[in-house]
């Protein structure tokens, strides 16, 4: 594989290392972190990458070496979601929450999953198990959906119903998202990118968080390529459309579990 070759290949794989890496770690900074020394390993030694069942599963197999190694630390906090996520964290079957990213979010195989952790196939599929009931069980709370599309906003109700949480509302513009939070204070923010109105449901969580504080958000997107672009901050949470109910499942009980706060800053 010439540099060129190898430049193109990771180039295509990368944002979803990076996306991977924020919900992982519950931090951009964190994140981009591992990716980055995931890069410069692969640039030392490429046996990783091309020994691999695909370039993609040998990048996030190079990914779990060194996020293994250094113990998978997470940012310390002393207070606020992060610290709460922090200790639910430690009741947390080993292994187990990074199984169900690489997926449910990822949509990665068991078996590639199994290359990526280097571990059998059933154990892979057991560590997802446990961790979707594991961070179910852990914390409920307030959902307010953003989506203009009603057959979507009904599925969506229904999963996080089932998970759980309440929904306080649906909001099909961003004015009437704001409005939804003001009267009802959301624990989680589920919101597609492109409204009714052309309005942005990027601009309308972040009214929201302006308003209200941080809390979890998750964005839903048919574009994820162009928000997954390393020129700004992104989404620690982001399903692609169309996506499935294990998708949305994970990635909602992750963002509570977690109370990852990264949003889109425009």
């Amino acid at each position: 594989m010439t540099q060129g070759d190898l430049g193109q290949t990771i180039g295509a794989v990368l944002p979803y290392l990076r996306r991977y890496a924020r919900a992982l770690t519950g931090s951009q900074t964190s994140g981009d972190n591992y990716a980055a020394a995931t890069l410069e390993a692969i640039l030392a030694d490429r046996s990783g990458l091309t020994g691999a069942s695909s370039p993609k599963v040998g990048l996030f197999h190079v990914f779990h070496g060194i996020w293994a190694s250094t113990g998978a630390p997470v940012t310390e906090e002393d207070e606020g979601p992060r610290a709460k996520a922090q200790a639910r964290l430690k009741n947390l079957t080993a292994n187990s929450r990074e199984a169900l990213l690489l997926h449910t979010i990822e949509e990665f195989s068991l078996s590639e999953v199994a290359e990526i952790m280097q571990t059998s196939e059933s154990e892979a599929g057991e560590l997802i198990t446990l961790a979707r009931r594991e961070m179910a069980d852990a914390v409920t709370g307030r959902v307010l959906i953003i989506e203009d599309e009603a057959i979507i906003a009904m599925d969506l109700e229904s999963i996080v119903a089932d998970l759980g949480h309440r929904v306080t509302g649906v909001a099909r513009t961003r004015t009437g998202a704001v409005e939804l939070a003001a009267k009802e204070t959301p624990d989680l923010v589920l919101a597609d990118i492109q409204l009714a109105d052309n309005s942005s449901g990027i601009d309308a969580v972040n009214d929201i968080l302006g308003a209200l504080g941080d809390r979890p958000v998750i964005f839903i997107t048919a574009f994820p390529e162009r928000l997954l672009t390393g020129e700004r901050p992104e989404p620690a949470f982001l399903i692609s459309k169309p996506y499935s109910e294990e998708q949305v499942r994970s990635a909602v009980s992750q963002a509570m579990f977690f109370s990852s706060t990264e949003t889109l800053k425009v």
